[in-house]
């Protein structure tokens, strides 16, 4: 049962959703991937207008809350990059350092998770896969196609649940 005496939450992706990877992105694309460089290189990312808008924007009404595919390791970075962006300060879940799963799988656990104690007001995702999860499992969802699809980040997070 959910607790409606707190904020709803809205549930924001990182990598194509508020930051921009189409600078990084050729360090998956040989083999083998360079995924040391490619996360290296997050800090980097320019911001996405439209994704920080609406991370503003769902600010005012919810809690905002970030679920990302990015490894543990990467937590320093990602908040940093986060602040230095003005985004809502708000809880990160990240991949565990051995989860290889594909992240609709990750991500569908902790969005479950999350609505066990909280409404889930909207989830927020550039991957298609997530989306279609979330959507099945009763979640609203903002599909963020305002970033160029990557055929080589498609295929890593499906994958080799890597981001």
């Amino acid at each position: 049962m959910t607790d409606s005496s707190k904020r709803p939450l809205a549930v924001f992706d990182l990598d194509n959703t508020l930051a921009d990877t189409a600078h990084r992105q050729h360090f998956l694309e040989g083999r083998p991937r360079n995924w040391d460089a490619f996360f290296a290189a997050a800090p980097q990312d320019p911001p996405i207008a439209e994704g920080v808008a609406l991370a503003v924007e769902s600010a005012r009404a919810c809690e905002v809350v970030y679920l990302t595919g990015r490894p543990e390791r990467c937590r320093r970075d990602t908040l940093e990059w986060l602040a230095a962006h003005g985004l809502p300060a708000g809880r990160v879940h990240m991949r565990r350092a051995a989860d290889r799963r594909p992240a609709r799988f990750t991500k569908l656990e902790i969005l479950r998770r999350l609505a066990r104690d909280r409404e889930v007001r909207v989830v927020v995702d550039d991957d298609e896969l997530v989306c279609d999860d979330a959507e099945r499992a009763g979640f609203t969802v903002v599909r963020a196609r305002w970033a160029a699809k990557s055929a080589a980040l498609q295929e890593v997070q499906e994958r080799e649940g890597r981001t």
